[in-house]
């Protein structure tokens, strides 16, 4: 796996603190092979060992910290199609604690059910830090969550572009008051591998924000 967070020149707004953005190919960037990434706490592997017990953990991990804090939760989701939101609703009492989840494959329906501008699916593409940063934001300022999720990658096999091969995916994670935070990932093995972790990644960052 290959991991980095950005902020480009000149954003302003929901991405405050975000770190300096890096090529998947630069110096510098960090890859991982499999165990856990030191940085985000996420369990990496390139086979996508995260068997559904490891994800049913997560997942429930995250509906005990939700449900007593009282905070509610929204997914928005490209590659993954859902399984994050399946992941969390799995768990009975999940009407408790999950506010909704969006599925937007399209630009169109990035533009229309989370509010990404033309603008920036033009400029930036799919998979983006700015995407997926108006992505989680704006699932959260539409649908009343107190916390967001959003990931957007290419899950292959096919989809590849110039500086973005299969594997890469952004996720982005956000609470209710605060500032977007986007972490840059690039997962290795197949479109179930890819997924799989993107999920367990995702619920891990959502761990993490709903802790610190």
């Amino acid at each position: 796996m290959i991991r980095s967070g950005g902020r480009p020149d000149g954003w302003r707004g929901h991405s405050r603190g975000l770190p300096a953005a890096r090529r998947l190919d630069a110096p510098g960037a960090i890859r991982y092979r499999s165990g856990p990434d030191p940085a985000s706490g996420c369990i990496v592997s390139d086979t996508g060992s995260h068997d559904d017990p490891h994800l049913q953990q997560l997942a429930q991990t995250v509906a005990s910290l939700l449900n007593t804090r009282g905070m509610t939760i929204v997914t928005a989701e490209s590659c993954t199609g859902g399984w994050i939101a399946k992941a969390l609703t799995d768990i009975a009492g999940s009407s408790g604690w999950f506010e909704c989840g969006v599925v937007a494959y399209s630009y169109e329906a990035k533009e229309a059910l989370l509010g990404v501008q033309p603008q920036t699916l033009e400029r930036t593409g799919a998979v983006s830090q700015e995407t997926v940063v108006e992505m989680v934001s704006g699932a959260l300022a539409r649908y009343g969550a107190s916390v967001a999720v959003a990931v957007t990658g290419i899950a292959g096999p096919g989809g590849a572009t110039p500086g973005k091969p299969v594997g890469t995916v952004w996720i982005g994670w956000k609470r209710r008051g605060g500032y977007a935070k986007a972490e840059l990932f690039h997962f290795d093995g197949d479109r179930e591998a890819v997924r799989r972790q993107t999920v367990a990644c995702a619920l891990e960052g959502v761990r993490r924000i709903l802790t610190n």
